[in-house]
């Protein structure tokens, strides 16, 4: 009898074995014939029907203002002899990728605001990531990097010339663009070896990260663990210095001795600081929430804000905040030749 036991709980373990792999035989068929995508369908906006042209006029005007102004920025601090300094050098370089930031997505959203279905192919999709990731991730660096050169402004003016030489300044510029292309290619590309299958169908108006990855017919658990730490380390890791740098600039203010001297140190920092409150305020909210707080809505939402509106307050803020700028403004201003004339 114990034999025989012996000899039926073999053959049912061996059965138990051919159960199992035939399971996982069968699991990669499955998926094998499911269709894949080669087209992303965007529903973001679809169901506002006669309310997309209205939206296109106003986004349209948004990217106008946008471009012009970052393109005023730029040229005011480029034929300025007065602004050829550390301070400005930066706020080129990142008006320049704001015009950039704001170009890899809203164009094709215009475009999507007037026709159906509101498609894209796969490929033009993984280099519309590729662009608006590696520009984001470079912001943040950029704004690193300005911050570090308000902290040794104000924390060390006597050394100031000789610690953000063209030289340096440079570099942090080159740094900057050279992590977030490194990073962001390696992320992206990552992203598109997914397979992705279904209805292809996008509850948003551009390629974003999130959005896409749900996409994947497979499981992307790990690859969203992945993701987040990424976020965590190449969002957070600027997000510290620029707070250290502020944290040391506060104290040197605070022991200022006059008034006046605190408040122009202070005036020097604050369009900085509102503008990295309002891209960070909206790429922590959607970089680092949990998954289960994602929804269609609040993505949206978010989304607008940092890729339209955040970029449209740059320039207003850092002229209409900014004497040197406003000066250099209308110094060329009265040099037009109509009020010459006048």
């Amino acid at each position: 009898m114990h034999r025989g036991l012996k000899r039926g709980g073999k053959r049912y373990q061996e059965k138990e074995i051919y159960i199992c792999k035939q399971m996982l035989s069968s699991e990669p068929m499955m998926r094998e014939n499911q269709t894949l995508c080669t087209t992303f369908i965007f529903v973001a906006f679809s169901s506002l029907g006669e309310l997309q042209p209205v939206l296109f006029v106003v986004f349209l005007a948004i990217y106008t203002f946008t471009v012009l102004g970052n393109l005023v920025i730029i040229f005011l601090i480029w034929v300025s002899p007065s602004l050829h300094t550390p301070m400005y050098f930066f706020l080129t370089n990142l008006s320049f990728l704001e015009m950039c930031y704001i170009t890899s997505v809203v164009p094709q959203l215009l475009v999507h605001l007037l026709v159906e279905p509101k498609t894209m192919s796969v490929s033009r999709c993984a280099a519309q990531m590729y662009i608006f990731t590696i520009l984001g991730l470079t912001e943040c660096c950029l704004l690193a990097a300005m911050a570090y050169d308000r902290f040794v402004a104000i924390c060390y003016p006597l050394r100031y010339t000789l610690l953000m030489g063209p030289r340096v300044c440079l570099q942090l510029a080159v740094a900057s663009w050279t992590i977030g292309m490194v990073v962001e290619i390696a992320q992206t590309t990552w992203i598109f070896t997914l397979p992705f299958c279904g209805t292809g169908k996008i509850q948003h108006f551009f390629c974003d990260i999130m959005p896409v990855v749900k996409l994947a017919c497979v499981d992307t658990s790990q690859n969203e663990i992945v993701l987040f730490s990424v976020s965590v380390l190449f969002i957070m890791s600027p997000c510290l210095l620029i707070l250290c740098s502020y944290a040391r600039i506060l104290i040197a203010i605070l022991r200022m001795p006059s008034a006046a001297g605190r408040h122009k140190a202070f005036s020097t920092c604050s369009s900085h600081l509102l503008v990295v409150s309002l891209f960070y305020g909206t790429a922590l909210f959607t970089y680092l929430q949990p998954k289960a707080a994602h929804t269609p809505d609040t993505d949206k939402a978010t989304a607008l804000m940092y890729t339209v509106v955040t970029p449209a307050l740059n320039p207003v803020i850092y002229t209409l905040r900014n004497k040197e700028v406003k000066g250099a403004f209308w110094r060329i201003a009265r040099r037009h030749p109509l009020n010459q004339a006048a």
